[in-house]
């Protein structure tokens, strides 16, 4: 069996494509990662923004700045993955590239072998006297097959070699392109990492500032306290009157179907970050203060509109002081959307997933900061949104 160079080539080839594959989609998904942190930053960054006109340090800011700092840790987490994984891509198409080479020198040392074996320049050089000094017309017919399956066979390694060295060219293309991704990939680490160092001075310069004041911030801390408390009662109470023991069909449909969308239902703002979690938790500034949440805070640009994550009917408004909050049925489920300023809806409505409710109230006495309150309901049980909305 004569051996070719060009099937262990081609072995090669088909061990690595599925590295390549997986280290490309790898590859992918990170940068895939990497642009929604950064549009995630983005957000933040518009609302500190909307800050600057009050340079004192707040709670609301250090909140911010906070989220930075976890959002520019997370992105450069990303980044270092993505270069490793870069890493790795370069080394197999490197061995692949060398393999190629290898391959493209042996098949051209195979291809000069066979013409001084078969004595080519010879025929080459008078093929009719090859045919003519045939000693009977049994070897001329031999002959004339001889010299036709090697035209054949010279096609095919000509063919061979052409092949390779197109898979050698986009071989250094993808290799090139690798390299290219890497450089900026090191460039935009080295940037974010600069960029953290700076957002963490001014969180310590914050932090410092806020204790300062710790008797008036633990005073307005104890106001918001009592007005979450004051609505979260008038929200269990109608809660409590507005659940029913049984539901009708329609409503047993849209309750199956709300339940179905457990981690896959819409966030109720089109644009922010989740500012405070469900459960308790330590106070930003202060180690001793601790909040408990009934629900999730998502912050969000000024002007920004609450939206229903899930078909529904709206069962109650609520007006506490200034703000509204809305309560929207799906079965023996509902939401409540609270803090705000203006609503674009009514009781009795019958509204569609994603469909605006109002918009959510700015507070100018912490830098018009604009918060959504969330809540979910699964009868009178209290449950952590965050389970529920896409992440």
């Amino acid at each position: 069996m004569t051996f070719n160079p060009r099937h262990i080539h081609l072995l090669i080839l088909l061990l690595s494509c599925s590295c390549l594959l997986v280290y490309a989609d790898n590859v992918k998904d990170l940068q895939k990662q990497r642009r929604q942190i950064e549009k995630q930053l983005e957000q933040t960054n518009q609302m500190l923004s909307q800050t600057k006109k009050n340079e004192k340090a707040t709670v609301n800011k250090l909140n911010l700045l906070n989220q930075n700092i976890r959002n520019r840790k997370k992105l450069i987490r990303g980044i270092n993955q993505e270069i490793t994984a870069l890493d790795s891509n370069i080394r197999l198409l490197s061995r692949q590239q060398d393999s190629l080479n290898r391959n493209m020198e042996q098949l051209k040392q195979d291809y000069a072998r066979l013409i001084r074996e078969t004595h080519y320049a010879d025929m080459h050089s008078s093929p009719l006297l090859f045919l003519c000094s045939a000693d009977n017309f049994q070897q001329l017919a031999r002959r004339i097959q001889y010299m036709g399956r090697f035209a054949a066979y010279r096609k095919q390694q000509v063919s061979e070699i052409e092949s390779l060295q197109t898979e050698i060219n986009i071989q250094n293309q993808l290799l090139s392109e690798r390299r290219q991704e890497r450089s900026a990939a090191l460039q935009t680490q080295k940037k974010e990492q600069d960029n953290l160092a700076r957002d963490e001075r001014k969180q310590q310069s914050m932090l410092k500032e806020l204790k300062k004041k710790e008797k008036q911030l633990l005073a307005q801390q104890k106001k918001q306290q009592k007005k979450a408390d004051d609505l979260q009662r008038q929200i269990d109470q109608l809660i409590q009157k507005q659940t029913r023991t049984t539901l009708t069909k329609e409503q047993k449909l849209l309750a199956g179907g709300f339940e179905a969308n457990k981690g896959r239902l819409p966030w109720p703002v089109e644009k922010g970050y989740i500012s405070g979690y469900f459960g308790t938790h330590q106070h930003p500034v202060y180690e001793q203060v601790t909040v408990n949440n009934k629900g999730i805070y998502l912050q969000t640009p000024q002007g920004s509109q609450a939206r229903v994550v899930f078909d529904g009917e709206v069962t109650s408004c609520i007006m506490l002081g200034n703000t509204y909050a809305v309560i929207v049925q799906h079965g023996n489920y509902r939401t409540v959307y609270s803090n705000l300023a203006k609503l674009a809806v009514k009781q009795g409505d019958q509204l569609k997933a994603k469909q605006h409710i109002g918009t959510i109230a700015s507070d100018p006495a912490q830098d018009n900061k604009t918060e959504l309150f969330f809540q979910i309901y699964k009868d009178r049980t209290i449950l952590n949104p965050s389970s529920w909305i896409t992440q």
